[in-house]
């Protein structure tokens, strides 16, 4: 059990020798070198190696600097590449991840990919720090849940060694009511859960000893600030946030490292413990560590991007202050944007000149998943059909409500048809936007019929004497400016045009028997252009459709006038002939 108390390297001389006697070993080992950015915002040493180092962001530490584990990664990588759980147990046992531990940590990532996929959570890293934090759960020893027993507890935080942070949740989680205690196997103390806690598990408890609820809860906190973890500049200032110390990040980032190069799933209860912890025991009595302590860091009660109160004074500052004072210029992970989704809105349809039914709404969340109030998000039309937000506007700001949601205004569709689209925009330096693609038909009518029964009838060669009017409309109401085309047809299906009898005439005033440039007026009403008739007598179709589909078939007559004598007679041929009497 000695072995697993956490130790602070102590400063000066010490610090320096210690850390690279481990940089030494790592370089040695061929284990895959910690990458980091450049300079001390991207996780770089500004100090001497070893140092504690604040940054700039971050108040505190997700562990108040409290001590985990320095074992580096064994000599050669791992001999499995990939990261399938299907994977078989083989290969070296350093790389390999209990099962239980390794699902947690993948269904944390799709998890965050979800709400949050801005940040590129990659599930290494998880690993990399539960490795670190406490040995993945001491070696996967947890039950079918994932809930680690028995529980995992860090030393007690007393100010001897570690930071002084005095019980904050009367020993719910820790079992210490005088002092807090890092729980878990990604080791969150007790006020620091409170803030970030999660139920990744589905059983109605936020437990920071369930792998499950602990790794999603992790992953949030990393991705805190609108971090962006494929950067490595981001993803060294998520590791500092867990623990400003660093040589923890070069030993999180060997891990993360050789856990990008390949691992495989092992059974529960059966991972390879570290042994070498990083300070010096808290405890008077080194030997005697308190039952079922376990070497872990402890976030801060205030983690960097949104905790409730900043990290515990670092350990030999002179500080002994229970209590810090919460800082007032970062939001509480409550408080944070963290992901914008769709409200719900459905298909974006409606006809030209007329509203649309669905209203496009949004759902905003914060750090830890939850609906956020009080979020602008910016709404913009764009496209060329004339759509705009009631009042004419192509661009609107909501303000979410108390359940996250935040809906446009009514939109309403302009008179040209096509496809447009409505962008959500939310949050700042890294803005989440969502995309909803809209279309605008042309106005329709169901039905089209005329507004009188008169028989229309012209002479060979002349016109109709009498006009023909339509009136169009949709679901029993004027279909005004609708499109309607005319054609003289053979039969009432319109299979077949028609190349003799009615016509229309063009603008050169020549014969045409298809009109397609008509349309309803605002009373849903359309008066023909006039109708010629041509040499042939008979009857003939004019067939009317409107956009939509409805349509009407009206006859048309060509008979010349009675006692109108046949082309090719004269009058007297066509007289009629006097009836002789016979005489008395």
């Amino acid at each position: 059990m000695a072995a697993h108390i956490r130790r602070r390297l102590r400063k000066g001389a010490t610090t320096t020798a210690v850390a690279a006697a481990a940089v030494a070993a790592l370089a040695a080992s061929q284990a895959p070198a910690a990458t980091l950015a450049d300079g001390p915002a991207g996780g770089g040493d500004p100090k001497a190696a070893g140092e504690d180092t604040a940054s700039a962001e971050d108040d505190g530490a997700a562990t108040g600097n409290s001590p985990y584990y320095t074992d580096l990664p064994p000599l050669v990588t791992p001999d499995k590449p990939g990261a399938s759980s299907n994977l078989p147990v083989t290969g070296s046992a350093e790389a390999g991840i209990p099962a239980s531990i390794l699902a947690a940590y993948k269904q944390a990532e799709q998890t965050v990919r979800t709400t949050d996929p801005a940040c590129r959570l990659p599930w290494q890293l998880l690993a990399a720090i539960g490795k670190v934090e406490s040995g993945q759960a001491r070696g996967g020893r947890v039950d079918a849940n994932g809930t680690a027993s028995p529980p995992i507890l860090g030393p007690a935080l007393n100010g001897q060694g570690f930071a002084l942070i005095r019980d904050t949740d009367g020993g719910a989680y820790d079992s210490d009511a005088v002092h807090d205690r890092a729980v878990g196997p990604m080791q969150f103390i007790p006020s620091t859960w409170a803030s970030w806690g999660q139920d990744a598990n589905g059983d109605g408890r936020k437990d920071p000893n369930n792998i499950y609820d602990a790794a999603l809860a992790a992953g949030r906190y990393l991705c805190a600030n609108d971090r962006d973890l494929a950067i490595a500049a981001d993803l060294d200032k998520a590791v500092l946030s867990y623990n400003r110390s660093n040589e923890y990040l070069r030993t999180v980032r060997s891990w993360f490292s050789y856990y990008q190069r390949g691992t495989h799933e092992i059974p529960d209860g059966t991972g390879k413990l570290p042994t070498a912890p990083s300070t010096p025991s808290p405890s008077p009595n080194p030997g005697t560590p308190s039952p079922g302590a376990t070497p872990g860091p402890k976030p801060s009660p205030s983690p960097p991007g949104g905790k409730p109160t900043p990290g515990p004074s670092k350990p030999g500052d002179g500080s002994t202050s229970p209590t810090p004072k919460p800082p007032t210029s970062k939001p509480t992970p409550a408080e944070t944007f963290g992901s914008l989704e769709n409200a719900g809105t459905g298909p974006l349809r409606a006809t030209a000149g007329q509203a649309f039914d669905e209203r496009v709404a949004v759902l905003a969340r914060n750090a830890l998943g939850a609906p956020l109030g009080k979020v602008s998000v910016t709404f913009t039309v764009t496209g060329n059909t004339g759509t705009l937000f009631a009042g004419g506007k192509k661009t609107v700001t909501v303000r979410t409500g108390a359940d996250g949601t935040a809906t446009a205004p009514e939109l309403r569709a302009g008179e040209k048809a096509g496809e447009f689209t409505v962008t959500a925009v939310a949050g700042t330096g890294r803005p989440r936007t969502l995309t909803y693609a809209a279309t605008v038909t042309a106005r329709q009518a169901d039905t089209i019929a005329r507004t009188d029964e008169k028989a229309l009838v012209a002479a060979p060669g002349e016109k109709f004497a009498d006009a023909v009017t339509v009136k169009a409309t949709y679901k029993d109401a004027a279909a005004a400016g609708v499109a309607v085309t005319a054609t003289m047809v053979k039969d009432p299906l319109g299979l077949f045009d028609n190349d003799k009898g009615p016509y229309f005439k063009d603008a050169a005033g020549k014969p045409v028997r298809t009109l397609t440039t008509l349309t309803t007026d605002a009373e849903g009403m359309l008066r023909l252009p006039e109708i010629f008739a041509d040499g042939t007598e008979g009857t003939f179709k004019l067939r009317l459709t409107t956009e939509g589909g409805a349509s009407v078939v009206i006859e048309l007559t060509i008979q010349a006038p009675e006692g109108t004598a046949p082309e090719g007679t004269t009058p007297e041929e066509t007289a009629p002939k006097e009836t002789e009497t016979p005489e008395a």
